[in-house]
């Protein structure tokens, strides 16, 4: 019995360690780049490398199920996936790329620009609009792009009936 069954898992094993083998380099380097970690020197992505091992994981344990969809879509989703559960946990960035974006606008913008995801995919993944992805992402551009960093967000003050006072 265990001879039948050695065959078939062999298999998925092999499958499996070819597609890491190809696809590792640019997954970790998506993993690094929403956790907001400096990359070098080696080793100094630890939490990338966590999110990256626990996505892997979880695509092996599919493995068999995936029915001819592509392994790496299911694992950038599942990457993506876990960063936005665990953001809440706001690790203060330590020299990465993206230090100045939030949690959220760092995921868009990765998954938009870097993976080439399409708006409406991205949207459907993160249960947002797709004008909210795009008002992320264009806010993510622009903060990237302003060499003065980051502009505080101005808070609008709210007005009501009795804060107009009368009328002269």
């Amino acid at each position: 019995m265990r001879e039948r069954q050695a065959g078939p898992q062999r298999r998925r094993a092999q499958e499996f360690e070819a597609f890491v083998a190809g696809a590792a380099g640019r997954l970790l380097h998506t993993a690094t780049l929403l956790t907001a970690e400096p990359s070098q020197p080696p080793g100094s992505n630890d939490r990338a490398l966590r999110l990256l091992t626990a996505a892997l994981a979880r695509t092996y344990a599919d493995w068999d199920r995936l029915h001819g969809e592509d392994p790496y879509n299911r694992t950038r989703q599942e990457l993506a996936s876990r960063f936005a559960r665990e953001a809440w946990r706001h690790h203060r960035p330590r020299g990465g790329l993206l230090d100045p974006l939030a949690p959220k606008e760092r995921l868009v913008l990765v998954l938009r620009l870097y993976e080439g995801v399409a708006e409406e995919q991205t949207a459907a993944l993160l249960g947002l609009p797709v004008d909210r992805v795009r008002a992320i992402c264009n806010r993510s551009v622009a903060t990237m792009g302003d060499p003065r960093g980051p502009t505080p967000r101005r808070r609008t003050r709210r007005w009501t009936v009795g804060s107009l006072g009368a009328a002269p």
